[in-house]
């Protein structure tokens, strides 16, 4: 049995086993309650499943909710460091946590691997030799779908995303990639609700299509501000706006949309077929991107435990780059600044019968690196 403890929290999560000690100590910190919280939810559901699957009794695995704050980040890594003495720390969100956490964990000797955020500057010139990203960086799937747009001969896109260190590498990783005019470009408040003055900007802004990185509610609360407003501009997107646990909210406003994700259910391997399985067995609902990346993270870490111990650092940071084990994406590699190198898929938004869900219809991406590597003096 996988071993689970987790302290006082505003979310509780369950305990599966308490150990007196354990060889390796795992903090989690993740997104729990409020908003984005079904992000958090899934990133710890894929994670603790693969951690179940392996059956080990020699790691602790300690989770913490952020609540989407910064400051209860950094304090609860303080007191994961400090107190906990975890190894290995993972589960963060949200990129201005992430830049709030990372930095000082690495400095201290901790490994971090992050199953979501890849903020440009841990790519680049603030990479560490102890920081591995295991989803992708943040301007990756937002390159793919501005090469989507271009394919598509999108000519004048309107592009909006939250005013945080993702909104950001997203729009300019559309950008770096998309070859046409921009007839806007916003950013909005982060957690903000209603778009009705964006909307009313598209409408007015001659665009002849829309791009827009806007995770969790934000994304719900836009498309179906956006579907009942009438616009009928193509919309393009990652999968952070049309990932399953978002579909279900959204609906048939999201159907034909296309999207960009380094995952998806039905990509065709046996580690993947056997994961979705799992997990809609275990949680009765179909898999996230945001589960597939916990799972991931999660094996990626089992597996370097196999060949070292965490506290011989070199040779488990050898283990982690050498990433040998079943990807979900199927084959599984870091670039030189610990940060994958992979294909990202277009997909499209599709009905199977009660259930809003995505399929892959293409290739946007193949073996693709991160714009920041070269930055990177590991």
């Amino acid at each position: 049995m996988t071993t689970l403890k987790t302290m006082a929290l505003a979310t509780a999560v369950s305990t599966l086993a308490l150990a007196a000690s354990a060889e390796t100590k795992i903090g989690m910190i993740t997104t729990l309650s409020g908003g984005g919280a079904g992000l958090g939810v899934d990133v710890r559901d894929g994670f603790m499943l693969a951690m179940e699957q392996a059956g080990r009794d020699d790691i602790e695995v300690v989770i913490e909710d952020d609540q989407r704050k910064p400051e209860s980040a950094v304090q609860i890594a303080d007191q994961m460091i400090q107190s906990e003495k975890v190894d290995i720390m993972t589960g963060i969100i949200w990129s201005n946590l992430a830049m709030a956490v990372v930095p000082a964990a690495t400095a201290q000797g901790v490994f971090y691997l992050s199953p979501n955020a890849g903020p440009s500057a841990l790519a680049g010139k603030r990479c560490h030799e102890n920081y591995f990203n295991v989803a992708w960086q943040n301007d990756n799937l937002h390159e793919a779908a501005g090469a989507y747009a271009n394919n598509a001969s999108l000519k004048n896109s309107y592009i909006l995303a939250p005013n945080y260190p993702a909104g950001k590498d997203a729009l300019t990783g559309y950008k770096r990639m998309y070859q046409g005019d921009l007839a806007g470009e916003t950013y909005t408040k982060l957690g903000q609700t209603d778009y009705a003055a964006e909307i009313a900007q598209i409408r007015a802004s001659g665009a002849d299509s829309v791009y827009f990185f806007l995770p969790g509610g934000m994304g719900i609360s836009f498309l179906k501000q956006y579907a009942d407003s009438g616009v009928d501009l193509p919309v393009v997107g990652p999968a952070f706006s049309f990932d399953q646990g978002i579909l279900q909210a959204v609906g048939g406003a999201a159907l034909g949309i296309k999207n960009t994700s380094q995952w998806n259910k039905d990509l065709d391997n046996p580690a993947n077929t056997a994961f979705v399985t799992a997990f809609e067995q275990k949680y009765e609902r179909l898999p996230s991107l945001y589960a597939s990346q916990g799972y991931d993270t999660a094996n990626l870490i089992l597996s370097a435990l196999d060949k070292a111990s965490v506290d011989d650092k070199e040779a488990f940071r050898a283990a982690l780059k050498a990433a040998e084990f079943d990807s979900v994406r199927g084959d599984f590699k870091f670039g030189d600044n610990h940060h994958p190198v992979q294909n990202i898929y277009v997909r499209e938004v599709i009905q199977e019968g009660d259930v809003f869900t995505n399929k892959i219809i293409a290739t946007g991406l193949e073996n693709h690196a991160d714009a920041y590597a070269a930055e990177c003096k590991m």
